[in-house]
């Protein structure tokens, strides 16, 4: 993915008023970002633990979607990112939520990692314990987590 400006990110919201796409929270770091590693840009609102963003570029040009983390009750077990189908231990995983674009009343949820680092799970560049072993490559890996992420962004844009 290529550097994304505060501008860019805050004017990509799809699901959110600009008043609200003006008012969240924007990572102060952006110039530190492993840009090159990621697919799509993903972050928890550190003021708001239960808000969360996610950036994603596609033909259609920037998509930005708010999401509301829902309370979760300690799981003992590992989850699977819906996404990247990346395991994690107890509360890697969190179900989000996106108000659908234009719709008051609806949403449309997915599990995926709680700190929406997918792609740096992906390429190894963070661990979530145990992974498993696929038989596909990167890229296809890569593919796959994109087109999983396409297909959501696609239910929230509806």
């Amino acid at each position: 993915m290529r550097t994304l400006s505060e501008g860019e990110i805050r004017a990509s919201f799809v699901n959110c008023t600009k008043g609200e796409a003006k008012r969240l929270t924007v990572p102060r770091d952006l110039i530190e970002q492993p840009w090159p590693d990621l697919d799509f840009f993903g972050w928890r609102d550190p003021g708001a633990r239960e808000r969360a963003y996610l950036v994603a570029e596609s033909a259609d040009g920037l998509t930005g979607v708010a999401l509301r983390v829902a309370a979760q009750a300690g799981r003992a077990r590992r989850s699977m990112c819906s996404l990247c189908l990346t395991t994690h231990p107890g509360d890697g995983v969190a179900l989000m939520t996106a108000r659908k674009a234009g719709r008051q009343d609806n949403s449309v949820g997915v599990y995926i990692c709680a700190d929406l680092a997918c792609p740096l799970y992906l390429r190894g560049k963070k661990n979530s314990g145990r992974r498993i072993e696929e038989s596909i490559t990167l890229a296809e890996q890569i593919d796959r987590t994109m087109a999983n992420l396409a297909a959501f962004l696609g239910k929230v844009k509806k």
